[in-house]
């Protein structure tokens, strides 16, 4: 049976794990409010510009782009994984990666040849631990990303497509909806859903909306990316907030479920003595 000292060690490591737990929440609380604002502020500019291509797609005609081709036979396809750079913050990272596995399975079973881009620490050492060779990785801004960050991503994915290395690109992230609910997502990233640039008939006085439209594509794929970027990092600090807050719960509940068991096990000291006080006054009268 634990001693009340080590009761009390316990309770006091408990004390201080609760207390790194609370700021852990605090920050990720703050960062969580920064990066909800930032999610706000591009969605404008990310309907705008889907607004624009559409109607640039339609001035163009039919055209031929690289971004727009559709391959009729998906030999290769590359997934990227958007995960976080750290840890602690709770399935965010483990919901990710088994949705790409299972995609990866599900593609393999196809026929398809899968190849990797990844986003985040986490998410590259998950897959170089399991032996998987990746093109290419990025990581260090998880937790604020910037257009930068989005713009050498999607240039890689799009010379990839471009250069018929893959024939598809699918990114997953987590979409952010509250600090306790994210939904993984999966999204075709290449070639450019046909959904979004929807061309009428071939048309030869239509050169420069089409070259308008070239331009745009590429622009158009660094802004999905750099949404799901920004949606990623909400819902990490999101994940991360709940996961200290129930840390700390659990502490709390771990701190009352120790401190009723010092109480006993100091009432049991003390009875102890009375009894052994006792017995040695009988001792001496006897």
């Amino acid at each position: 049976m634990a001693t009340v000292q080590d009761l009390k060690r316990r309770i006091r490591s408990v004390g201080n794990t609760q207390k790194i737990t609370k700021a852990f929440e605090l920050v990720a609380s703050a960062r969580l409010r920064r990066a909800q604002a930032r999610i706000e502020a591009v969605r404008p500019y990310a309907d705008r510009m889907l607004e624009l291509m559409g109607v640039t797609a339609r001035a163009a005609g039919s055209v031929r782009l690289p971004l727009l081709e559709r391959r009729e036979n998906v030999k290769r396809v590359a997934l990227l994984p958007i995960t976080a750079d750290r840890g602690l913050a709770g399935a965010f990272n483990a919901q990710i990666l088994r949705q790409a596995f299972a995609l990866e399975r599900e593609l393999r079973g196809e026929g398809a040849e899968v190849s990797w881009l990844v986003a985040g620490r986490r998410g590259r050492s998950s897959l170089t631990f399991r032996g998987y060779e990746l093109i290419q990785a990025w990581q260090g801004f998880s937790e604020r990303p910037e257009y930068a960050d989005a713009q050498a991503i999607a240039r890689r994915a799009a010379e990839l497509y471009a250069n018929e290395e893959v024939d598809r690109v699918v990114v997953i992230y987590n979409h952010f909806q509250s600090a306790l609910v994210q939904h993984v997502t999966t999204q075709d990233l290449l070639p450019i859903p046909e959904k979004v640039v929807r061309g009428g008939e071939d048309d030869a006085e239509q050169a420069e909306p089409e070259q308008i439209l070239e331009r745009l594509l590429p622009v158009y794929v660094e802004t999905e990316l750099y949404r799901a970027l920004l949606e990623s990092a909400a819902s990490e600090q999101g994940a991360r907030t709940t996961a200290m807050r129930n840390a700390s719960s659990n502490a709390s509940e771990l701190i009352a479920s120790l401190t009723l068991a010092m109480n006993r096990a100091r009432q049991a000291e003390i009875t102890q003595e009375i009894l052994e006080v006792v017995a040695g006054a009988d001792a001496l009268t006897g």
